[in-house]
């Protein structure tokens, strides 16, 4: 079995996966209605899976609007967590983002999700805020983080050099 992880625009032949993957990683996960929404009506949503051997193991998306990329899920399988595959989605997710003309990304994180702090602080994103009560299902304050910056997000393609390891759901 490989081990390469090909990161590929997702289809709706992939939603069923990817709520596999919500379902897993999240105390609300969203509905397939809201994923077919996403990649069918909404023109500024970007979504990207993760596949080995054409399975799907993680999932990103994005609203890409004027020249800002907002995030809105990354989440990496549990059981293919540890493998650097979150930031691979991540950094996948942020280069297609930057090919549409985004210059800088946001995104609202978990206040308790340690994981996926760390990830984005590893890839240059920053806390700017804190939204309160933001999650409606624990009315667990989100923290806002902000990379002013998508100058130095390269395709994983293009690295001539693997990057770090980071994993998990966000």
């Amino acid at each position: 079995m490989s081990s390469a992880l090909s990161i590929e625009a997702m289809q709706l032949t992939d939603i069923e996966a990817v709520l596999t993957i919500e379902h897993l990683c999240f105390p609300t996960p969203w509905s397939h209605f809201a994923f077919y929404t996403e990649l069918t009506e909404n023109h500024y949503a970007l979504y990207v899976v993760g596949k080995i051997d054409g399975q799907v193991v993680a999932y990103a998306g994005t609203w890409v609007i004027l020249d800002e990329a907002h995030i809105t899920n990354v989440a990496v399988h549990p059981d293919w967590q540890g493998r650097g595959f979150g930031r691979d989605i991540l950094l996948g997710l942020l280069a297609r983002a930057k090919a549409r003309g985004a210059v800088r990304a946001t995104l609202e994180v978990r206040k308790h999700n340690l994981h996926a702090q760390q990830l984005y602080l590893k890839y240059g994103f920053n806390f700017r805020g804190l939204r309160r009560g933001y999650y409606t299902d624990t009315g667990e304050d989100a923290l806002v983080m902000w990379k002013d910056s998508l100058d130095d997000v390269i395709s994983l393609e293009e690295s001539p050099n693997p990057l770090p390891q980071a994993e998990g759901c966000s």
